[in-house]
């Protein structure tokens, strides 16, 4: 079941990912031609392809953290692979990463709380939906540290590979 959940939402943070990349490009291409072609720079430009990114590297994270990813030193749990101690470090791996996810959420969420009246400049855009993602990707992160636990409690590898689509 939260499988197949996850399977959805990596398909939506796929292509949201791609989406918002794409427009960022075009937004950045367009600001760099309309600089120097016609000596104007919208004033929402820059703010927008700021904040796409800022989105893109929170999903994305998420992203690759349900797809296990994300850089990390392999000696120790691949030596240990298939044995208690394998397993023992991959239950701190994952309760490290829950605090780590904890904190991020906690966090996030006060930037996101306290930022509510303050606005861009150049969108007027409340400053709170910018930083909302930080909660939003740490909810996302958390969904797949419960995928991962139940996967090391249940005997399976948490690094199986997802299927792709």
């Amino acid at each position: 079941m939260l499988d197949a959940i996850l399977g959805k939402v990596r398909w939506v943070l796929y292509w949201f990912s791609c989406i918002a990349m794409m427009v960022m490009l075009i937004t950045i291409f367009a600001q760099v031609i309309s600089r120097y072609g016609f000596d104007y720079t919208p004033e929402w430009s820059e703010e927008l392809a700021r904040y796409l990114f800022v989105y893109v590297v929170f999903l994305g994270s998420a992203l690759i953290m349900g797809e296990s990813g994300h850089l990390a030193v392999e000696f120790l749990p691949n030596y240990f692979k298939g044995t208690l101690i394998g397993k023992l470090l991959s239950a701190l791996s994952l309760a490290c990463g829950y605090v780590f996810v904890g904190i991020l959420f906690t966090q996030g969420y006060r930037m996101a709380e306290t930022m509510t009246f303050q606005e861009s400049p150049g969108m007027g855009l409340s400053m709170s939906y910018v930083y909302a993602i930080i909660p939003i990707s740490s909810v996302l992160m958390f969904l797949y540290l419960i995928r991962d636990t139940l996967r090391l409690f249940k005997g399976e590898d948490t690094k199986r590979e997802e299927a792709h689509g």
